[in-house]
């Protein structure tokens, strides 16, 4: 009988996902995956725990036991919009060890929670999980914006994942997420300061070991240069 395997982030997408899931293959053989970075907000595990109780599923949690800044720190390299090693490491690695020993890609679906308005990712997603097949039930119609998807979760029931109504796209690290925008880590500053302190600080602690590198960049004179949160957080306060 075929294992049904949702990535099972925590996101609206991937609870989006997951429902249909259940409601097209039923839930006998239907395992909800995390893997926990160990920076989430602590409302995504209370989410978790509303979701999959609603589900009657228990939840799967796979770790490496390090945070983004600690393989940052192991790698000597500072993640960023562009190269994000944390991905790999806490995320893609954890579950990717859990389908060797658990799942037989000979009949095993991994469902991941895009959308329709990311489906150029696709091809590179598949590519990645091979061997196992890959479905995205988001990409397929009907085709549902997130505050379509949020408004499914309160019809049962479920209070969304807090860090949406606070504006955030994602509910990912607790907000600090090295591929966020500048937009997004300014209203990071704004909104839990203390979590832009700690990144701040963090990678403060990277520069000093690697150089002039930084989270995000900005463009002066067509030229790219780096962007310390440190710098970002300065402008802010003088305006």
């Amino acid at each position: 009988m075929t294992l049904h395997v949702v990535q099972f982030s925590g996101g609206i997408g991937s609870w989006a996902a997951a429902q249909r899931v259940a409601a097209e293959h039923g839930t006998d053989n239907l395992t909800l995956l995390f893997a926990d970075t160990l920076v989430e907000d602590l409302d995504l595990y209370r989410f978790l725990q509303d979701a999959t109780t609603q589900l009657d599923v228990p939840l799967t949690v796979v770790r490496d036991g390090r945070t983004p800044f600690e393989v940052f720190r192991d790698q000597r390299f500072l993640g960023n919009s562009r190269i994000a090693p944390c991905s790999y490491w806490l995320k893609q690695k954890p579950c990717r060890d859990w389908l060797n020993a658990h799942a037989d890609p000979a009949d095993t679906i991994v469902y991941v929670g895009i959308d329709h308005t990311e489906a150029h990712r696709v091809p590179g997603i598949e590519r990645g999980w091979a061997p196992w097949k890959t479905r995205f039930p988001m990409c397929d119609p009907p085709h549902l914006t997130k505050e379509e998807m949020l408004a499914q979760t309160r019809a049962l029931g479920i209070e969304p994942p807090r860090l949406y109504a606070l504006g955030y796209r994602h509910n990912n690290c607790g907000g600090s997420c090295v591929r966020a925008g500048k937009k997004q880590w300014l209203h990071h500053l704004a909104t839990f300061p203390e979590r832009f302190a700690a990144a701040e600080h963090e990678e403060e602690r990277r520069r000093a070991e690697l150089g002039d590198v930084a989270i995000l960049k900005e463009r002066r004179n067509g030229v790219s240069y780096p962007l310390p949160l440190r710098e970002l957080r300065r402008r802010a306060q003088a305006a």
